[in-house]
């Protein structure tokens, strides 16, 4: 691949995103592409072990931490009263690579693939969105959409997000700012 692309998975809560993206990364990296990935969070997390320095860096006063070592680093930025970051602004900081997989943000605007189970009780969302390009879905849909895959054929769901997915910079583009 020559650019970045985009595609989010979005659905309600119990629609099995994460069991799908847990799915669908080996068969992605299986195909030779480099994936990033994305969570939306929607409550307060910690990705950092009390007792640890950078955790008593964090705890001392510390607005941003990183941690490095010939393996991996990672960096844990404290917002301190600031807004919540934007999907924009989260995607730019990403290293290259050739897909970036959004698991998350189900209003914004950005390109997405639903993940709708009819047993979770919620109403789909491809419905009114005309973001979500694509369903993967275990039943029948309710109403007719241009894209549907059955989630249990992860091979297809594959194939599915690199058609669906969009470049990085149009992607991008769909935000009138942030």
């Amino acid at each position: 691949m020559q650019e970045t692309l985009v595609l989010g998975l979005a659905g309600w809560s119990g629609a099995g995103k994460t069991t799908l993206l847990k799915a669908l990364l080996p068969v992605l990296v299986g195909r030779g592409l480099r994936i990033a990935t994305l969570k939306h969070a929607h409550h307060e997390f910690d990705v950092d072990v009390p007792g640890k320095d950078s955790w008593e860096h964090r705890r001392a006063g510390a607005g941003e931490v990183i941690v490095s070592s010939a393996r991996r680093w990672v960096q844990m930025h404290e917002l301190e009263g600031e807004p919540e970051a934007t999907l924009p602004q989260l995607l730019r900081r990403f290293s290259r690579c050739d897909l970036i997989l959004v698991e998350g943000f189900k209003h914004s605007t950005h390109p997405r693939m639903e993940v709708y189970r009819p047993t979770v009780g919620k109403p789909p969302l491809y419905v009114s969105d005309p973001a979500i390009l694509a369903v993967a879905t275990d039943g029948v849909l309710p109403f007719p959409h241009p894209r549907c895959v059955a989630l249990s054929d992860v091979q297809a769901v594959a194939d599915c997000v690199l058609d669906c997915a969009c470049p990085l910079d149009e992607t991008l583009a769909r935000f009138k700012s942030g």
